[in-house]
């Protein structure tokens, strides 16, 4: 039997006591002691969320909540599909979102007919070379009124996440198969299960500890986690790109994209061929926002019918492609 040093071995007793006796916020003080927790996550360590009486599921950029509207009459399921500002509420006519539409921020999946056309995400892709003091674009930076909360390190480790285990998943969140939840929950771990394009690795985080030690591990020492911080929920606007746009880094990164789940699941992925920048906008209405924007510098392996080709009219590995990230989205930045 391998034998480990007893430094090793003071090591990994150190990271199974730290997982298990601190609380996420403590662990997050344990491992990042001189780095600011980013508002988007700070918004989301709230368990008291996570309620029996009322399940809710977030997705993506700013939230799709899914509450089982129990104590309410006629238990109507309401999705807001995060980032789009597009509303789905069963029981009643009107238009809606496909759930089945794949992850604009997965980079392997081709944009279906109702994205290109009808999702507001296609606003947040843009070309670097526009990103300069004074441009404007149309954006909606939704705000995540009810959030899946993180479980702790040693609940989440507990759970199964894979798709050969679904039926328990679903048991265990009492989630009906076949349900809006259920087709959520399914794709998250499906995404999650995808290989990686070339050039990246990626993980995905069923807890604030494994996202913190995965970013550790990819980065060696971090120097900032940031998230995109809106002063106040405003409608569809247009902004302007303000003086003081700030490159945060010029090549590596882990940004990691929250997930449409049960709970706080992170979609983390690291390249070595990212820029990522702190931008100041100013809204028509006065609002000023602080939004990070990622910059992928090859784009080569990414499906030629992602979104964001379909909307820049460029071809994949010609020209960096961008994109402004939704609020409860972190990205790393390496020192």
């Amino acid at each position: 039997m391998k034998v480990l040093s007893p430094i090793l071995a003071c090591l990994a007793l150190a990271v199974v006591v730290s997982h298990a006796v601190l609380s996420p916020e403590q662990y997050w003080s344990y491992k990042l002691p001189n780095i600011p927790m980013p508002k988007a996550v700070k918004e989301i360590l709230h368990p008291e969320l996570m309620e029996e009486k009322s399940t809710s599921v977030n997705v993506g950029g700013g939230g799709v909540n899914v509450n089982t509207g129990k104590g309410k009459p006629g238990g109507d399921t309401h999705v807001n599909v995060g980032g789009k500002g597009v509303g789905v509420n069963t029981g009643k006519p009107g238009g809606g979102t496909d759930v089945n539409d794949p992850d604009p921020f997965n980079y392997l999946y081709a944009a279906s007919e109702t994205q290109i056309h009808e999702d507001p995400n296609v606003a947040l892709f843009f070309l670097e070379k526009d990103m300069h003091p004074g441009a404007t674009m149309s954006l909606h930076f939704i705000e995540n009124t009810e959030k899946s909360a993180f479980l702790p390190y040693q609940t989440a480790q507990k759970i199964p996440f894979s798709s050969d285990k679904l039926p328990e998943i679903f048991n265990k969140f009492s989630v009906k198969p076949g349900s809006v939840k259920a087709e959520m929950m399914k794709n998250t771990i499906k995404e999650c299960e995808q290989p990686a394009i070339e050039g990246e690795e990626k993980y995905c985080a069923t807890s604030l500890e494994s996202m913190i030690d995965y970013s550790i591990s990819k980065l060696g020492k971090v120097d900032q986690a940031v998230s995109t911080e809106v002063e106040k929920q405003t409608p569809m606007q247009k902004y302007t790109i303000a003086a003081g746009v700030q490159k945060m880094t010029d090549d590596k990164a882990v940004v990691c994209h929250k997930q449409n789940y049960a709970y706080a699941v992170f979609y983390c992925h690291k390249s070595e061929t990212t820029r990522a920048y702190m931008v100041p906008l100013e809204g028509a209405g006065g609002t000023k926002a602080k939004a990070l924007a990622v910059c992928h510098t090859d784009t080569s392996a990414w499906n030629p019918k992602h979104l964001a080709f379909q909307f820049l009219k460029v071809e994949p590995g010609t020209i960096p492609v961008c994109h402004f990230l939704p609020r409860d989205h972190v990205v790393w930045v390496p020192k």
